[in-house]
């Protein structure tokens, strides 16, 4: 009966964090888009943030209760989840051309974010002084998403598109857009229409997404390792495979929607992404959490680490110097990822 309760309430944990997680994101783009904010702000910050909530919360209050294993656990087994099990699927189904140049900073600051953290923590602990040299990559990234995002919405006008011409050749201004001193055009920004049916929509949404998320994280800490205990193996194990997935649902949905709708680049894009954020973001701040000082188990730092920074090489060198991700480099990261879990259950 013991088994049976743990197992449920994890699986309810799991639910929470995966409906939760889904009512947060689109009640924050809501409340983002009728405040004025720019569009690509909302992608750029509180989207991208919003997908990797569940780690952060998860990592985070496992710090705050002492169970670092599962902390760093989470974090660096989210992302080789991310990449081993969830991009390998996508890869295999829609293998795609990129552009290079919207790859190449994030792609560099992703190796950058897992060699640096690996490095620093490798006498084993991660510093406090070392957490911010870590959590600097994740403020580069911020900016660089930004900049990025900002260019592809600010797509180039032409003073042809600050007329409009009607029905009856008659030429106006275009309400949409304006017309700079230095002859330059941009697109006027405008908030939206406050609806009260969306009022009452999405002000409960957003409050109850955030509570399931948070609840969510609670139960998967506290049930994941009482099912550690249970079964006898380190909580660090746990972290690493079954609270890592169930943490990274949000981005397999994803892909699995961009598998369905043909358009891979969605899919790697979140991937890369929510890994910068799970490394640069979530282990600085747990080494904040847990006094200054993060300790790094051994399997850490020669099983799970190497196979993060390998994985993500492997998955990200090739296809920048081909412009196109492959279908078998989707297979062997897979096969990969079956073999560094075998490697984690052999150890136990």
């Amino acid at each position: 009966m013991e088994w049976f309760i743990t197992i449920l309430l994890l699986a309810i944990g799991l639910f929470l964090i995966i409906k939760g997680g889904d009512w947060f994101v689109d009640a924050a783009s809501w409340i983002a888009s009728v405040s004025g904010i720019p569009s690509f702000i909302i992608g750029a910050t509180i989207v991208s943030l919003a997908t990797t909530l569940p780690e952060i919360l998860v990592s985070s209050i496992a710090a705050a209760q002492n169970d670092v294993g599962m902390a760093i656990g989470n974090a660096i087994g989210s992302v080789n989840a991310n990449i081993g099990l969830i991009m390998s699927i996508s890869l295999l189904f829609i293998p795609a051309k990129i552009n290079r140049k919207d790859y190449l900073a994030k792609d560099i600051m992703l190796l950058a974010a897992i060699t640096l953290l690996w490095g620093l923590s490798s006498g084993g602990s991660l510093d406090l002084g070392y957490s911010f040299i870590v959590l600097a990559v994740f403020v580069l990234f911020i900016v660089e998403n930004l900049i990025s995002a900002k260019k592809h919405n600010d797509r180039s006008l032409t003073l042809a598109d600050a007329i409009i011409v009607d029905e009856y050749n008659c030429v106006h201004d275009n309400p949409d857009v304006n017309v700079n001193p230095d002859g330059t055009v941009t697109r006027k920004r405008r908030r939206a229409r406050v609806e009260p049916k969306e009022l009452a929509k999405y002000i409960p949404m957003f409050l109850l997404g955030a509570g399931g998320i948070v609840g969510g994280a609670f139960l998967l800490v506290e049930y994941g390792e009482k099912l550690a205990l249970m079964l006898g193996v380190p909580s660090s194990i746990i972290g690493v495979t079954i609270i890592a997935v169930g943490t990274s649902l949000p981005e397999l949905v994803t892909t699995i929607t961009a598998i369905a709708k043909k358009k891979s680049e969605l899919s790697v894009g979140n991937i890369i992404g929510a890994n910068v954020i799970d490394i640069a973001l979530i282990l600085p701040l747990c080494s904040m959490i847990s006094g200054g000082s993060l300790p790094v188990g051994g399997q850490t730092l020669t099983l799970d680490m190497p196979f993060c920074l390998a994985v993500a090489a492997f998955a990200l060198i090739p296809s920048l110097v081909t412009g196109r991700f492959h279908r078998w480099q989707g297979a062997v990261m897979l096969a990969g990822y079956v073999a560094y879990i075998a490697l984690l259950v052999v150890g136990v």
